[in-house]
């Protein structure tokens, strides 16, 4: 790739990805152009601004897009109509944030005349993976340079012994040996590696950012409500807002209560099993409240295939391929289930915990008339249920008559 003149840069402003920045100045004698997405991760982003341009790179080639809305709308809340969550539990908060980020690589790379683009993420995980699908998925033809799997920088000393020799700022929290790593968004954060690594010892409390320690959580309970139309959330307590708006107040409901919690060892699409914590107080509360929904409006059949699918769906989007035709047409058949999910679900927020208490709906399948155990007025024979049992039970009698000759 000798050839490479311009290169876009998915870039934080950290040690790592600016060590990169300067290497491919260095290794490839190209022009860089740098992308950080505002995702909500909670950071300011004018640092990364500021340390692109002491890099040498002009303002024209330093993009910051505030992603939040588009995050939330088109990847966030298209993944909790599935009720996604891969391995049983991860609601999958890096996984997708990832297709969008390689979206906008791609889109700037068109803009600005690139060759190729950039990313930071190592040659041991999951995110290259993610990246390098999206990407070749939405440019078939794009070049990628994954550091990670080209230089020899294979420790964290000689990373900041190459910083300090090509004179990049290496902050001093950074100069000690790294309790664990983060990644975080407006759906969650994951820490992994160093104190974390031993999935036997449990997860010390300091290792926690966005969630209060549920012990500590209020001891009276809270109850709020969530408004949905077709499977989205529309509003909080009788409010009306935006989908990134939404999650970031239920962010801050799920951080006071404790809740979003979750201490996991996973099976990475590479082969080799790892141990992350994931903080998701927001989403966990609005995915229990989708579930919640849907069970008032969704028809059995319906929900029972959902729930079949639903480990497949996560995997795709887990292994990167948001962008391939199978995701694409579980999506349309998970859309169309959610035309009649709409109404109010109430829940409960207590120490670490989030229940659903109540749901109502316009299109409510609920009959009162039918379940009573009171007289319901014929809604419900129940001597139809003699011929139903016998017809289900015909294939076991024949079975059982055969085995006892």
């Amino acid at each position: 790739m000798s050839d490479i003149k311009k290169v876009v840069l998915a870039y934080s402003g950290g040690l790592d990805t600016s060590v990169i920045l300067k290497w491919l100045q260095v290794t490839y004698g190209c022009e860089v152009v740098t992308f950080t997405a505002d995702l909500g991760q909670g950071e300011e982003l004018e640092p990364a601004r500021r340390k692109a341009s002491g890099m040498g790179v002009p303002d024209k080639n330093i993009y910051i897009d505030d992603l939040r809305e588009e995050f939330v709308s088109d990847f966030v809340f298209p993944m909790m109509r599935a009720n996604a969550r891969y391995e049983g539990d991860y609601l999958l908060g890096t996984s997708i944030a990832r297709p969008l980020i390689s979206k906008r690589l791609i889109e700037i790379a068109q803009e600005t005349g690139a060759d190729a683009i950039a990313h930071g993420a190592t040659g041991k995980g999951n995110d290259q993976v993610r990246f390098e699908l999206s990407a070749y998925a939405l440019n078939p033809d794009i070049r990628i340079i994954a550091p990670w799997r080209e230089w020899d920088l294979t420790s964290r000393s000689a990373l900041i012994g190459w910083a300090e020799k090509h004179q990049i700022e290496v902050p001093k929290d950074k100069r000690g040996e790294s309790p664990f790593s983060t990644d975080a968004n407006l759906l969650h954060t994951s820490s992994e590696g160093k104190v974390l690594e031993d999935p036997w010892e449990e997860t010390p409390d300091y290792v926690y950012s966005r969630t209060a320690n549920p012990e500590d959580a209020p001891d009276e309970a809270e109850y709020i409500t969530i408004d949905f139309e077709r499977g989205d959330g529309t509003g909080l307590n009788g409010e009306g807002m935006s989908p990134a708006i939404l999650l970031t107040a239920l962010n801050d409901l799920g951080r006071k209560h404790g809740i979003g919690r979750l201490d996991l060892v996973e099976g990475r699409f590479v082969g080799m099993k790892s141990r992350g914590m994931y903080e998701t107080p927001g989403g966990e509360i609005y995915a229990r409240a989708h579930r919640g929904i849907e069970q008032i409006t969704l028809d059995r059949g319906a929900a029972h295939l959902k729930d079949e699918l639903m480990p497949r769906y996560a995997e795709m989007i887990y292994n990167g391929f948001w962008f391939s035709p199978e995701r694409e047409m579980l999506q349309a058949a998970i859309d169309h289930s959610q035309a009649k999910v709409s109404g109010t679900v109430r829940l409960k927020l207590y120490k670490g915990s989030v229940s659903v208490v109540g749901r109502k709906s316009p299109n409510s399948l609920y009959s009162e008339r039918h379940v009573t155990f009171e007289d319901d007025q014929g809604a419900y024979d129940q001597r139809d249920a003699e011929g139903f049992i016998k017809l289900n039970a015909l294939r076991l009698r024949l079975l059982a008559q055969r085995d006892r000759a």
